[in-house]
């Protein structure tokens, strides 16, 4: 049974990031017609089309999405492999994700204790929402992620890390704010679609049938919290982060019910750890 190379999932890659065969040649210094041909070869011995045609470009079919994702796993496998071969300890590109309420209040002490114990290993952190986390994991985008209840995660491994209590805030003139329909009619200020905290605060505010009088998505906290202090509409954060970003003193804070204040995030990663990603458990579980 013939196997796929690691140089023909390389030539695979390079058509991907570059966006064509001209310039994936041009970035491996080889001739347009052996990129193509190599292209066909793997097509040829898997029986699929990895690409389609879409007006002068190519664009992944859902196969060659699936390839790239094991493609990812597979060169990220292979560098940790020759690295701590070379060394006995993790080198190279360790590449996570979280919430940017856990990168900002969390992940600073720990990544720089990480730091100091795999100096090493490249840390690259993106950010995102819980939903767009987990898919970047599950499509080895990611090695691991932090991400917040509520989320479903089919096929990831899970470790609990913090516990958060969220808060609900306001302008400061907003009265004391005790259930639900004292928010009726007012601006929810969130970030978009697939953030676990915004789920959470739909969720209570449609047990009680409000409905806000729209929503105003925005893409970090900072904006977010001024926007609230404006006076705009009101928000869900972690407390941890209004301490972190020293931003309690610009709005008015409301406790919410225990079920919805209570919240816990998570690791959660895909297949067997690297040797970086047990090194990152065993600093959370210290």
């Amino acid at each position: 049974m013939r196997t796929i190379d690691l140089d023909s999932l390389e030539i695979f890659r390079a058509v991907v990031q570059e966006g064509g065969i001209i310039r994936a040649a041009d970035k491996l210094g080889r001739v347009q017609s052996n990129v193509t041909t190599r292209i066909k070869q793997l097509e040829q011995r898997l029986g699929l089309a990895l690409f389609r045609r879409q007006g002068r470009s190519i664009v992944l079919s859902p196969e060659g999405e699936l390839l790239l994702s094991y493609t990812q796993r597979l060169f990220r496998l292979a560098d940790e492999a020759e690295s701590e071969l070379r060394t006995g300890k993790p080198m190279g590109a360790f590449r996570i994700g979280s919430l940017e309420s856990t990168a900002g209040s969390r992940l600073g002490p720990l990544l720089s204790k990480f730091h100091g114990l795999y100096p090493g290993v490249v840390v690259e952190l993106a950010t995102g929402t819980t939903g767009a986390l987990i898919q970047r994991v599950t499509n080895f985008e990611l090695e691991a992620a932090f991400v917040s209840e509520p989320f479903s995660a089919p096929g990831l491994e899970a470790l609990k890390v913090f516990d958060e209590e969220l808060v609900l805030i306001t302008g400061k003139d907003v009265p004391a704010v005790r259930r639900a329909a004292d928010l009726e009619g007012r601006t929810v200020i969130a970030f978009a679609t697939g953030c676990s905290y915004r789920k959470r605060l739909e969720e209570w505010l449609g047990a009680s049938a409000v409905m806000p009088a729209r929503t105003l998505e925005f893409a970090s906290y900072q904006a977010m919290i001024a926007c609230v202090a404006a006076g705009t509409g009101f928000a869900v954060v972690p407390r941890s982060l209004l301490l972190a970003l020293r931003s309690a003193g610009d709005v008015q804070q409301h406790e919410l019910p225990a079920r919805v204040r209570r919240n816990r995030t998570h690791l959660v990663w895909n297949g067997a750890p690297s040797t970086a990603l047990l090194g990152l458990q065993a600093l959370l579980a210290a």
